[in-house]
């Protein structure tokens, strides 16, 4: 039975083209970045990225408080700025999954929870199973979880497929995000592989990083994995969501990433349902640009 799983995933990988060269995509990049971005640096834009933020808080030093008082902010720009969209997410540890659920008022954020040993990975799936299900039962609507990197590396995919699998059955209807930690993967043949293979095993949004590791989301990185959604797409007709995380530091950093998949995968992935940015840091600095000074509202 194992061997026929794996022919099968050795079949759906194989549909694909992965003889891609780092120095083609670098070059694809700096071509979309210099004829591409500076149409798209404008208030109108920067006022739909504020919606596609998932506002992150996953420190050490989070607490029920704390937690508590950054979904309150949440609730406080909803009334502050009516006429602003909204972030998409918030998003945090399973164990505060309750608190947000309890606290947010706003209707439309969904509350995503990293689950499955964050940012490593590295447990076992009976422990990944049960924390994306208490995420879930204490209110998470979206999970996002990392897949083995080390098993993808060594080249076990059939594994790594197995426990994408088994989570999104956990999730059930709720979305689940398939971290591929990019920066770990180092060339464009293995994001482009393991981006194919989490969407295969049941990925509603592929993400590039954690945000622990360097480098994050690089606009490399993105470029391939969109490459990748969209011959999904085109194989399947199954649409799946984007979110770089990790390195969007600056609006800039933002506006590059939301123009790669506007050209990449063009306007039906230009919503805050299949395009998200994780980050804690950009959602101020957007906010500043739009509202025309510095602020640290979150």
């Amino acid at each position: 039975m194992k061997k026929q799983e794996n022919n099968k995933i050795e079949q759906a990988l194989s549909l694909y083209n992965y003889d891609i060269s780092d120095e083609e995509v670098r070059e694809a990049v700096k071509k979309i970045i210099a004829e591409k971005v500076p149409e798209n640096d404008t208030l109108e834009v920067k006022k739909f990225l504020m919606g596609s933020v998932e506002l992150t808080t996953l420190k050490t030093t989070d607490s029920e408080e704390s937690v508590m008082a950054f979904t309150e902010r949440v609730n406080a720009f909803d009334e502050q700025y009516p006429e602003l969209p909204h972030v998409a997410t918030i998003c945090v540890y399973p164990c505060f999954a309750k608190t947000v659920s309890e606290t947010l008022e706003v209707d439309g954020v969904e509350i995503a929870c990293v689950s499955g040993s964050f940012p490593s990975s590295q447990a076992l799936i009976e422990v990944k199973v049960a924390e994306t299900a208490l995420a879930v039962k204490d209110g998470a609507t979206e999970i996002d979880i990392v897949q083995s990197v080390g098993k993808f590396l060594s080249g076990d995919y059939e594994t790594v497929a197995d426990e994408i699998s088994e989570l999104k059955a956990v999730c059930g209807e709720k979305k689940m995000k398939v971290i591929l930690e990019t920066g770990c993967l180092k060339t464009a043949a293995n994001i482009k592989k393991a981006s194919i293979l989490a969407m295969y095993a049941g990925a509603d949004y592929i993400k590039t990083s954690t945000g622990k590791l360097e480098p994050a989301a690089t606009p490399e990185a993105a470029y391939v994995m969109c490459q990748a959604i969209k011959e999904y797409y085109e194989k399947t007709g199954i649409q799946i969501g984007f979110k770089p995380a990790g390195g969007l530091n600056t609006p800039m950093d933002a506006v590059i990433m939301y123009t790669i998949v506007k050209e990449v995968l063009g306007e039906q992935w230009l919503t805050n349902q299949w395009f998200r940015m994780g980050t804690s840091r950009l959602a101020n600095l957007l906010l500043s640009e739009v509202i025309g000074h510095d602020t640290k509202f979150f």
